[in-house]
């Protein structure tokens, strides 16, 4: 099945969180969050302004986002645990630039 959202909506995958913390503890799957990282498996075309003109969105297939806890509304496409939300309850994209530095 091809879903394609309307307006200014997304279609969301959860990436899963690391099963270990940086210490090396493993979490058990009860004690995991949800998480709150995932990438956009599809993209509405955008909303309209008051004009009527449509505002193309500003996240697209690919990208890695940060949403909050309780953001969205949960579907099963496929067989996938996916979520449907407004581009306004994005907090941002995650970019990975090639290097982290460590502070001082």
């Amino acid at each position: 099945m091809h879903f394609r959202p309307l307006h200014d909506r997304v279609l969301v995958r959860r990436i899963d969180a690391e099963e270990k913390t940086a210490g090396g503890i493993i979490i058990p799957d009860t004690a995991k969050e949800k998480p709150q990282e995932g990438e956009i498996i599809a993209a509405g075309p955008g909303a309209r302004n008051e004009q009527g003109q449509l505002v193309p969105l500003d996240v697209k297939t690919g990208d890695r986002v940060l949403f909050g806890k309780w953001s969205g509304t949960e579907v099963k496409i496929d067989g996938q645990d996916l979520l449907i939300m407004k581009e306004s309850d994005l907090l941002g994209i995650v970019e990975h630039s090639g290097k982290l530095k460590k502070a001082a």
